[in-house]
């Protein structure tokens, strides 16, 4: 599987049969370039901006934007419930968490979560080999929180996304704050990676891709 980080909380998974899902487009307004990329398969976490600008994805692709379980193009999806902020939606509203199946590794794309999971939301999301996680704050989980989470659902990979970078505005923190606090991490120079099952095992990594 390959794993293309095209800024915020928008990836392009691409599996070994050339299936390709996008997670969370966004919009210009964000300050990333638009993710003009094909996909089959677009999953948005929620209804904001920058999460959810699906026209700026090209191709034929299916929408997958809620809670259930769902199997497209040979990829079974889960659409777990959360929210996102620690007051069950009152502040910012609803969050779904997506749990996908490529190439045999489960990846959990987190979205906005904004609070830490209790052990119902744990296990619907099961077993995660790869855990895309926000780590900025103020909108969503921050570096202390993440850690936490990382530790709820012990993942052989974790790539952390939503921080701050030159190319945006919001008020979030950078990466080296969640990589300070979980005690380092690689930094891949590049926005891309390959991931296959057999190299993936304890302890836990963090990889951090960089946005092109």
């Amino acid at each position: 599987m390959k794993i293309k980080w095209l800024g915020h909380a928008c990836f392009l998974l691409t599996g070994e049969n050339g299936i390709r899902i996008v997670t969370d487009p966004f919009d210009a307004t964000v300050g990333y370039p638009l993710p003009k990329v094909e996909a089959d398969i677009v999953t948005t976490s929620h209804a904001h901006f920058d999460h959810n600008y699906t026209d700026a994805v090209e191709g034929d692709f299916e929408v997958v934007d809620g809670i259930g379980d769902f199997y497209i193009k040979d990829i079974p999806i889960k659409g777990v419930k959360t929210y996102h902020d620690d007051a069950m939606g009152e502040k910012r509203g609803g969050n779904v968490v997506y749990i996908m199946e490529i190439d045999g590794l489960k990846v959990c794309h987190l979205g906005d979560l904004g609070h830490l999971l209790d052990e119902n939301t744990i296990e619907h999301i099961g077993p995660v080999d790869v855990l895309l996680i926000p780590v900025g704050g103020y909108y969503t989980i921050d570096a202390e929180q993440a850690m936490r989470v990382i530790a709820q659902l012990a993942p052989k990979l974790v790539i952390p996304m939503h921080f701050k970078t030159p190319a945006i505005d919001f008020p979030i923190a950078g990466v080296d704050v969640f990589l300070d606090k979980i005690g380092g991490g690689e930094k891949v120079g590049s926005n891309e990676i390959e991931v296959a099952a057999n190299d993936l095992g304890a302890p836990t990594r963090v990889k951090v891709l960089e946005y092109k």
